[in-house]
């Protein structure tokens, strides 16, 4: 309760201190009432569906999503206008302590603001304000189909020029548009790949969240199978079960539901795909994620029934298992995918130009083909979206990507 109390307090103050900037910039009584207004609504939204609402505690439903996508957008908006404010107090204390020391006025009086200053605060706070209400309203179904074509020199030449089909952080407790997602799953099912996989987070939490969904995406097909393994989300660890029971009652049915779809759930497993006479190795292990995160993941079991001599593709959902065991492994992993980071669901890509996002503080691999040691990671930037319920920047993506033969020099 608290914590309640001190937030409440903390984002009216913040409220406050912004409409100064309005004040600055209009005279019409109406707009500040319209700004409290929405202001105070964006919060009671939040603390009724984090408190009150059909939903509370942990686990994120659409509603509480949405009510924290309201409020980031809101405090973007206060945080950007209050830095220019705050900037703009420090100087006016500092001349109006200037004036008084030189005894200019006989009271302590601060400057008034300047208008101007104002107006750039608050056309400055609206772009982020604005593009997260965007992100909430078109961006998080904005799919991006990316293409790779990925070279080696070892490639079997059975599979040059094999393509596949990579998703990623379905999350399908966060969906509210069914229209969207079946063009999406019409996309993938265009890229006509030899093979479809999926690296991690079918669900948020809970298996059911999946049961609306799974009509749809029983529709993906891909010419030699469809491959899956799990995520974090999919164990079902940020749940408060009532028993263990239920928490392995629901792994199980996930695996089930993966199963319905017409996935091949790779456990710490491998299998041969073959074209003729040549053949690679897929392989899929369970999450492995540092800070924190479930550490199931076993490349040893998992390369049990391979050669080291074998053309390898990896399946593990968390970029942080590829840096830490997979590139320091006896065994050369050719290509590796990956997912987990959503590219933080924010950021600035412009191709060729400049690619970044605020998760690249935490995931040095965290969006894109990386090469070290003579091996490739993709990591996908998720098809889904968790906790802010949209996209700005960072896209949903579908990647494709196609092995090639790397000519002999």
């Amino acid at each position: 309760m608290l914590r309640w109390i001190i937030f409440i307090i903390l984002y009216i103050a913040l409220g406050v201190y912004t409409l100064q900037a309005l004040r600055a910039v209009t005279r019409f009584p109406w707009v500040y009432f319209a700004y409290m207004a929405m202001s105070l609504l964006v919060l009671g939204n939040f603390i009724y569906q984090f408190t009150l609402g059909d939903n509370p505690g942990r686990v994120l439903s659409v509603p509480k999503s949405y009510a924290f996508g309201f409020l980031l957008a809101m405090l973007s908006f206060k945080a950007i206008t209050i830095i220019f404010l705050f900037s703009e107090d420090i100087f006016r204390f500092i001349s109006a302590l200037y004036l008084k020391i030189n005894g200019t006025p006989k009271f302590f009086n601060f400057p008034e603001r300047r208008r101007f200053l104002s107006v750039l605060a608050l056309g400055i706070a609206a772009l982020p304000f604005s593009a997260l209400l965007y992100g909430m309203y078109r961006g998080k179904y904005n799919f991006k189909v990316l293409r790779y074509n990925l070279e080696f020199e070892d490639l079997p030449d059975g599979f040059d020029g094999y393509q596949i089909t990579q998703i990623s952080d379905v999350h399908s407790g966060s969906f509210d548009n069914r229209e969207k997602i079946e063009y999406a799953i019409d996309l993938i099912n265009q890229q006509k790949s030899d093979l479809l996989l999926f690296t991690g987070d079918l669900v948020n939490n809970k298996a059911e969240e999946m049961l609306p969904w799974k009509d749809l995406f029983a529709t993906l097909h891909a010419k030699d199978g469809k491959y899956s393994i799990l995520g974090n989300h999919d164990y079902g660890d940020y749940v408060e079960w009532d028993t263990e029971e239920l928490k392995r009652n629901n792994l199980e049915q996930l695996k089930d539901l993966q199963q319905e779809i017409g996935f091949e759930l790779l456990l710490n497993e491998s299998r041969y795909l073959t074209k003729g006479n040549d053949k690679i190795a897929l392989i899929g292990v369970e999450n492995w994620g540092r800070g924190g995160f479930k550490k199931a993941g076993d490349l040893n079991k998992a390369t049990a029934q391979i050669m080291e001599k074998d053309f390898k593709i990896l399946m593990s959902h968390d970029p942080s298992h590829w840096e830490d065991e997979v590139l320091k492994h006896p065994y050369h992993y050719h290509l590796t995918l990956s997912g987990h980071t959503h590219g933080m669901q924010f950021g600035i890509e412009i191709p060729g130009w400049i690619k970044w996002s605020p998760v690249k503080w935490r995931y040095k691999y965290w969006a894109g083909v990386y090469e070290e040691l003579g091996q490739m990671i993709n990591v996908n930037r998720g098809f889904g979206f968790l906790g802010y319920p949209g996209r700005v920047g960072i896209w949903p993506e579908i990647t494709v990507i196609t092995l090639k033969k790397k000519p002999l020099t």
